[in-house]
């Protein structure tokens, strides 16, 4: 006859095993989502600037709206000010 004794310590490092994996887990998803978001700023700045220079060549209504509907400007004005800026940097 053979008798098992299960002891603490398997208990201990199996809800260590687990709470590290939980920790590693949800700083892998954070570090997922931070990077999503900077890529996402990144590329709007980016059509930002390529709708700017498509204005500065051809002057055309969806350019206009384009950059109206990223930078949340209404007027035609406030657009060109903004897209001198833009390339000026």
């Amino acid at each position: 006859m053979k008798f098992e004794l299960k002891t603490e310590n398997e208990n201990y490092s199996k809800s260590f095993s687990q709470f590290f994996g939980i920790v590693f887990f949800l700083t892998f998803i954070i570090i997922l989502c931070d990077v999503a978001l900077k890529l996402g700023i990144i590329s709007r700045n980016h059509k930002i600037e390529y709708n700017c220079r498509l204005l500065s060549v051809e002057k055309s209504k969806p350019h206009f709206k384009k950059l109206s509907s990223l930078s949340n400007l209404k007027s035609k004005q406030q657009i060109w000010e903004f897209c001198r800026e833009v390339l000026k940097n």
